[in-house]
C-alpha cells in the first residue's frame, strides 16, 4: 500500500525541533514505535512515528537525540497510541517521561465490543483499509531502511488520527467516553521501568511451588541475575537459564563442580561470575527460609460466596454482550474475587463499574435481587419474590 501523504523522515536535531515545535500547538499527536529487545535487557528503541493532522513523520532515535521530545509528551496534548503499555515503557526510557493524557485505541474499541483488536482490525473495520504484515518482524536497527519498511512503519499511525475521532465519536455517543478514558489513565499510571530485581522470582512458574531453602535460594539467585543483566543490558536467560537457576534452588552448589553438574549451566561461565553466584547462593542459604513463595496476601473467598463467582460470570457475559463491551472491561474473575473478597481498591468498588457491575453484585449476594433466565438463555438480575418455587398462594407447597 502506497502511503499519502509521504512520511517526513527526520534524522537531523534542527528537523526534531520543528516537529516539536509543531506538535506543541496540537490538542493530540498518534504515536507508534518500533523497537528490539531480543538482545538487551531494555528495549532498544529504532523507531518513532507520528502522524498529526495531515502530516506523518518517522524519527531516526539512532540518529537524533530524543530526550527533546518529553516536551511533547509533557504538555496538554493527548498522545494516541494503539495498545499502549510496550511503547510507553519504551518513550520513559528514551525521553524520562510518559504522556500526560493518553487514548490507547484498543482499550476504547473494548467499550465498543471489541476484544483487544490488532490495529489491522480497527482500520479495516472503521476506514475500510487492510494494512500487510510483512515487515512486522524486520530488522528495524538496520540502516538505511528500506522503502517497505517505511512503507509498513507510516501505515502504523496514517490512518491512527481517523481512528481516535470514530472512536471518541461513538464513545460519546454511547455515553461512554469517559469510561474508557479512565480506563486509559490506569494504564498510563502503571507502574513502569527496570524490574524490581526482589521480585524476580514471581517470574518463574516452577518457583511457586518451592519452600524452605529451595524458595531462599532461588529468589536470591534471580535477584543476583536480575541485576547482572540489567547492569550488562542483556537478556536475563543469557545470565542464567530458568532450568539452571531451578536446578541451584533444589541442589544448592558449593563449588564451580558442583554447578556444572546442574543442567542448563553454561560451563564457558567465567570465573570471576561462578564466584558472584556461589556467594549468592552462600548468602541465601544463611539468610531466613520463607515457608512459602511471598505475594500478594489475599484472604480466601468465603465457601458460602464460591458459588456466586460462576454465576455472576455468566450474567457478566451477557451483560457484555448486550451493551457490546469487552467482559474484560466490565470484570474478571479475578476483580469479582476481589470484589466479593472485600479487599482493598477492588476495582468493582470504584467509579463507573461500582454503578453498572458492583451494586447489582453486592445486591445479589446480600439476598436483595436474583439472577433468572429471560428466555434465549439471557440472564437478567430481578427483584426477588421471597418465595421458594413451587409454592402455592397459601405458601405451603402443593402435594403436602
Amino acid at each position: 500500500m502506497t502511503v499519502s501523504p509521504a512520511p517526513h523522515y527526520i534524522d537531523r536535531p534542527e528537523d526534531l525541533e520543528r516537529v516539536i515545535d509543531s506538535l506543541l500547538g496540537e490538542s493530540a499527536y498518534c504515536l507508534d514505535t518500533e523497537f528490539h529487545r531480543e538482545r538487551t535487557y531494555f528495549p532498544k528503541l529504532a523507531l518513532l512515528q507520528l502522524a498529526w493532522g495531515d502530516t506523518v513523520v518517522l524519527i531516526d532515535p539512532l540518529a537524533v537525540d530524543l530526550a527533546p521530545f518529553s516536551a511533547v509528551l509533557g504538555s496538554d496534548a493527548t498522545a494516541v497510541i494503539h495498545a499502549a503499555d510496550q511503547d510507553l515503557e519504551v518513550l520513559l526510557l528514551a525521553c524520562g517521561v510518559l504522556p500526560t493524557t493518553l487514548f490507547d485505541t484498543q482499550i476504547a474499541a473494548g467499550f465498543l465490543g471489541l476484544s483487544t483488536p490488532s490495529l489491522g482490525t480497527l482500520y479495516e473495520r472503521f476506514v475500510g483499509v487492510r494494512v500487510g504484515k510483512g515487515d512486522r518482524l524486520t530488522d528495524w536497527l538496520q540502516r538505511p531502511l528500506t522503502e517497505a519498511q517505511l512503507t509498513y512503519a507510516a501505515n502504523d499511525v496514517l490512518h491512527l488520527p481517523e481512528i481516535h475521532r470514530i472512536l471518541t465519536e461513538e464513545l460519546g455517543r454511547r455515553g461512554r467516553l469517559q469510561w474508557a478514558l479512565d480506563e486509559c489513565e490506569i494504564q498510563r499510571r502503571r507502574s513502569r521501568g527496570q524490574r524490581d530485581p526482589e521480585e524476580a522470582h514471581r517470574r518463574i512458574k516452577e518457583v511457586r511451588q518451592l519452600k524452605g531453602r529451595p524458595l531462599a535460594v532461588a529468589r536470591g539467585v534471580a535477584a543476583w541475575r536480575e541485576r547482572r543483566a540489567a547492569t550488562l543490558d542483556i537478556p536475563v536467560r543469557y545470565v542464567l537459564s530458568d532450568i539452571a537457576l531451578l536446578g541451584i534452588a533444589q541442589r544448592p552448589p558449593r563449588s564451580r563442580a558442583d554447578l556444572e553438574r546442574i543442567r542448563g549451566f553454561d560451563r564457558g561461565t567465567r570465573e570471576d561470575v561462578v564466584a558472584e553466584l556461589l556467594a549468592e547462593v552462600a548468602r541465601a542459604l544463611d539468610a531466613p527460609t520463607p515457608a512459602a513463595a511471598p505475594g500478594p496476601i489475599a484472604a480466601p473467598l468465603d465457601r458460602d460466596l464460591r458459588p456466586a463467582v460462576a454465576l455472576i460470570s455468566a450474567w457478566i457475559s451477557q451483560m457484555a454482550r448486550d451493551l457490546e463491551i469487552d467482559a474484560s472491561l466490565l470484570a474478571t474473575r479475578g476483580d469479582l474475587e476481589a470484589f466479593l473478597g472485600g479487599q482493598p481498591g477492588a476495582r468493582l468498588a470504584e467509579g463507573w463499574r461500582a454503578r453498572l457491575v458492583g451494586d447489582p453484585i453486592r445486591r445479589l449476594v446480600d439476598g436483595e435481587v436474583a439472577v433468572a433466565f429471560a428466555g434465549d438463555g439471557e440472564l437478567v438480575i430481578e427483584e426477588r419474590s421471597h418465595r421458594p418455587a413451587g409454592e402455592n398462594h397459601e405458601g405451603t407447597v402443593p402435594g403436602c
